[in-house]
């Protein structure tokens, strides 16, 4: 998707419903600031208000999308070439985030590691080892359940049994048994359990 075409349409649009930067975003419930870099090509409208966007600018959220009006004849394909662009972004950011997830791995487990080994060759106190043990179980705690809540919500999990894939509930992916990123888990189409491997495409 082009922002700076989406973001100089959008301008069009506010200015052809007779609005300001300001007046649009009082009718959002956003600053005129994010509109402002809406209109720059900066950023993308969020989804949760797109549809009110749209409303108000008087065009479909394809229309949006496209960054243009759109004749009947165009509307179709410029329809699916969205649809596919919106998936491929979403694969992109999949992937950042898998990747995020395994930094965010190693520095839990760094964190951890570091104050254990200072408690076992420091002359200290024993309250003091504990507190200092202590001080790197609490970020690694906060690390490792970040880490779970991407792992849950990036890409998918494929059922070997139908093929079906699905995103798992927080609790099903964080206490299943798993190996990497496959886990054994219960699809939610046939109902079998199977050891499902993560994929990031849902073709």
């Amino acid at each position: 998707m082009d922002q700076i075409k989406i973001g100089k349409f959008i301008a069009e649009r506010r200015k052809f419903v007779n609005l300001t930067q300001f007046e649009l975003a009082e009718k959002l419930g956003i600053t005129d600031r994010a509109v402002s870099r809406w209109e720059t090509g900066k950023t993308m409208p969020d989804s949760s208000i797109m549809l009110e966007l749209c409303s108000i600018l008087k065009i479909s959220v394809n229309e949006l999308l496209s960054g243009e009006i759109l004749s009947m004849d165009d509307y179709k394909n410029q329809l699916e070439k969205n649809l596919i662009e919106a998936v491929k972004q979403k694969e992109q950011a999949d992937k950042r985030l898998l990747t995020l997830e395994v930094v965010i791995i190693v520095l839990s487990v760094l964190v951890l590691l570091i104050p254990i080994l200072l408690a076992a060759y420091l002359k200290l106190e024993t309250w003091q080892r504990i507190v200092l043990v202590c001080s790197g179980v609490i970020p690694c705690a906060v690390g490792l359940f970040f880490a779970m809540k991407i792992e849950q919500v990036a890409g998918y999990y494929e059922c070997q049994k139908c093929g079906h894939k699905h995103v798992p509930t927080f609790k099903q992916a964080s206490f299943s048994m798993h190996m990497g990123r496959t886990k054994y888990l219960k699809c939610p189409k046939c109902g079998e359990r199977s050891w499902q491997k993560k994929v990031i495409s849902k073709d």
